[in-house]
């Protein structure tokens, strides 16, 4: 006998505002296992000045990594990818828009405050185009091969996420093809951590600014 679907009750869609909670907590350090401590060291060898020789580990309080602090093995399979994208061969400018652009359209607050942060600090963007990358690619102020860029972005990760011929001709005309793989991977893999850390309920640090009080997610817009 099979099993029938009952429509004559259809199921209601959920409500699908934001998290009011962490639903997986960070990990408090102190009870971080050495195991953890192991598999965070691929972190620290990337980080200035490489893992220290001897001495205490110490155990980053983000609450990014809090998060992958309850799974080593998840952390051994995915730091070393991440450390990648933080080294590819984007330019730091490049990685950033692809970075900032992505997240503000999938509503990921933790990555966006995060790198705001690091690229104005480092000087891959300066505050005005932080502002033109919450306007996309018509924003006044950016060049041709900005623009298309950002466009780019938009196109991959919204409406049927294909980046169209005539825009993927723009980015190739001034990435090759080591940086295209990477651009799309580093906007793919920021998509995802938007999907993922606002299900999981990654909540902002003291100290970070967040998104302006307009921007939410349209279901959490109330």
């Amino acid at each position: 006998m099979t099993d029938t679907i009952d429509t004559t009750h259809p199921i209601e869609a959920a409500d699908a505002s934001e998290p009011t909670v962490p639903r997986v907590p960070p990990r408090p350090t102190d009870e971080w296992t050495d195991d953890v401590d192991e598999a965070f060291s691929v972190l620290r060898a990337h980080a200035p000045g490489g893992a220290p020789a001897d001495g205490p580990v110490q155990r980053p309080k983000a609450n990014i990594l809090g998060i992958y602090a309850w799974h080593p093995d998840f952390i051994r399979g995915w730091m070393p990818f991440s450390n990648h994208l933080r080294k590819s061969t984007l330019s730091d400018r490049q990685r950033e828009i692809a970075i900032l652009r992505t997240t503000w359209l999938g509503y990921g607050e933790y990555e966006w405050a995060q790198h705001v942060w690091m690229s104005t600090a480092s000087g891959a963007l300066t505050e005005a185009e932080v502002a033109a990358l919450s306007e996309g690619p018509d924003a006044a102020g950016w060049s041709p091969e900005d623009a298309v860029l950002v466009r780019s972005i938009d196109e991959m990760v919204t409406g049927d996420r294909l980046i169209s011929e005539q825009t993927w001709a723009g980015i190739a005309a001034q990435l090759d093809r080591q940086q295209l793989i990477d651009f799309v991977f580093t906007i793919g893999t920021y998509d995802m951590h938007c999907i993922a850390f606002r299900n999981l309920g990654l909540e902002l640090e003291d100290g970070m600014v967040g998104f302006p009080p307009g921007h939410r997610a349209p279901k959490d817009a109330s």
